[in-house]
């Protein structure tokens, strides 16, 4: 068809273009000009581009790890149609480099059935050009397989290839004991093949390498330390050229925590701004921070400025002596930055000169937000304490000023004594902490065998710093008992059903006081023990009791 136009009076015609239709050389139908001048149906009967293409695939897997092998060597995990074990699969097909892979995805399989469909979609060119895309299915068939880790763990459960000796000299166990509760949280102790306590840490077994140093590279992140490697030849095949090493990691917890008094080195007080450098260590995370009781100024370091210059702890927790607060004042804007601590002149004695003397102390301390006059508070007393260091003795050559009494914290024990005197549900906590699954080590003779009074008097201290501080329980889990909260129930009850004698209304509410001013985990800050509920079991036994109840009301009509 034609269109006609004038122009200056003369008429011009315009043919529209139009699309041509050809008849294909096989069949006859009408389509669209190609290089090939045959239609998508003729195309796939004469040229198949899947040709070449395995359909049918074997792959190994291991039941015990759950892991599949890619040759030659490596094992490697990945779910049921997640995009890892896709990727895996397309990578295990043959002749696929040939083509274009427009598309892929799982076709639904039973998961006890042993089989993996894949479906793709491919692109590729014949005849002179012409681009064709077909899809097609390719047959995964599972074959059970153990991986030589799982077949070496099976053979000898205890086996291990790499071990990390965890370690901290000091007198108590208290930083593995909050340690523990880290792992429990994160979960790190996953791959570990065994775990044993012994009489200076902890020693945990893996069955890779790997799992080691993401360990080592976990309590990096969390407490402050320092490692070392050392590896031992197990075994050598001359014939393939293969070695087989144990290796064991060296990993060392620095020697100071919360609560220690500590002299700083001259280097390191000078490169920390002169501070101190008689300090207090007031947290230890993956730093340590270090506090001037005196002016309040902190600072904080990590493993590597610590062992740079480092330095041991004058004073620890067994040199605690208690004070009693006779007076206690705040110093005006002596809070500075630091908003956990507020400065204070305070005045006190020695508990144990009560009746004796006269002896009174003056000092100044980071406690003035939680002291008051008639606390008790745990202090280094200076004046009596045999402090040995070469950092404090030339310290003292030079002429520097030492106080007589360095406060550490406040002390509830008394306020605790009278609870546990109470007796009952009283005295017990309504919550508790998970463990790991440990072997205890069997040298229990000997100046360095295990000692359970040492370790319960450990683990009770634990415990009472988790009730005292709250940054501390925020970085673990801990779990309702449901146990002690149903006593906790039943004890209030039980005394208010009791007879009160006359005159002991003022030695109940001296003891209400005492335990409202005693430090305790609120109840918001619990988690629930999933473990401990038993909910299989509850629904079980809830259905049969239904049950019963079903067949009692039936006899009764």
């Amino acid at each position: 068809m034609d269109a006609s136009t004038s122009y200056g009076g003369q008429v011009t015609f315009q043919p529209y273009a139009t699309q041509g239709y050809v008849l294909c050389c096989l069949c006859g139908t009408s389509i669209l000009p190609n290089p090939s001048n045959m239609c998508v149906n003729c195309i796939r009967s004469q040229v198949d581009i899947t040709e070449g293409i395995q359909k049918q695939v074997t792959i190994l897997w291991c039941k015990e790890c759950g892991r599949y092998l890619q040759p030659p060597k490596h094992w490697v995990s990945a779910e049921l149609e997640s995009k890892e074990l896709l990727t895996f699969c397309i990578k295990k097909i043959k002749g696929l480099q040939k083509v274009k892979l427009v598309d892929a995805g799982f076709i639904w399989t039973e998961p006890h059935s042993k089989r993996l469909k894949v479906k793709l979609t491919i692109q590729a060119e014949v005849f002179n050009g012409a681009i064709l895309q077909q899809t097609f299915v390719v047959d995964y068939v599972v074959e059970n397989n153990m991986c030589p880790d799982c077949n070496r763990q099976n053979a000898n459960p205890n086996s291990w290839v790499a071990c990390v000796q965890l370690r901290q000299h000091v007198f108590h166990k208290r930083t593995f004991l909050f340690l523990e509760q880290l792992i429990l949280k994160h979960d790190a102790a996953a791959n570990c093949v065994k775990v044993k306590d012994i009489h200076e840490g902890i020693d945990f077994f893996y069955a890779q390498r790997a799992h080691a140093l993401k360990f080592i590279d976990f309590l990096q992140s969390v407490v402050p330390i320092r490692f070392r490697a050392d590896k031992q030849l197990v075994s050598h095949d001359t014939h393939n050229n293969t070695y087989n090493y144990k290796f064991t990691f060296s990993v060392e917890i620095v020697p100071l925590c919360k609560d220690d008094l500590v002299c700083l080195p001259a280097k390191m007080a000078s490169s920390c701004g002169n501070l101190g450098p008689l300090l207090l260590v007031t947290r230890i995370t993956n730093q340590i921070t270090i506090t001037d009781p005196i002016t309040l100024r902190s600072y904080s370091m990590d493993a590597p400025v610590y062992y740079r210059h480092p330095f041991t702890a004058l004073a620890s927790q067994r040199a605690l002596v208690p004070f009693v607060v006779l007076d206690i004042e705040p110093v005006q804007g002596g809070q500075g930055n630091n908003s956990r601590f507020q400065l204070a002149e305070a005045q006190v004695a020695r508990l144990s000169d009560f009746g004796r003397n006269d002896t009174v102390f003056y000092t100044r301390t980071h406690l003035g937000n939680v002291l008051h006059p008639g606390d008790t508070a745990l202090g280094y007393d200076m004046t009596a304490s045999q402090l040995v260091g070469l950092d404090y003795e030339a310290f003292v050559n030079k002429g520097g000023r030492v106080p007589d009494v360095v406060l550490v914290r406040k002390s509830y024990e008394d306020k605790r004594r009278k609870r546990q005197a109470k007796g009952g549900t009283a005295a017990g906590r309504a919550w508790k902490l998970k463990t790991l699954d440990m072997e205890v080590e069997d040298n229990t003779s000997g100046p360095r065998g295990r000692n359970e009074a040492v370790a319960d008097a450990d683990r009770e201290r634990f415990l009472q710093e988790l009730e005292e501080d709250p940054d501390m329980r925020a970085r673990i889990n801990i779990y309702k008992d449901a146990e002690r909260l149903k006593q906790q129930q039943v004890g209030p009850q039980q005394q208010q059903q009791r007879v009160t004698p006359v005159g002991a209304f003022g030695d109940d509410d001296d003891d209400e006081d005492d335990d409202e001013d005693l430090p305790q985990i609120p109840l918001e800050e619990l988690l629930d023990d999933l473990e401990g509920l038993n909910l299989e079991e509850g629904g079980r036994q809830a259905a049969e009791g239904r049950g019963e109840d079903g067949n009692a009301d039936m006899d009764m009509d």
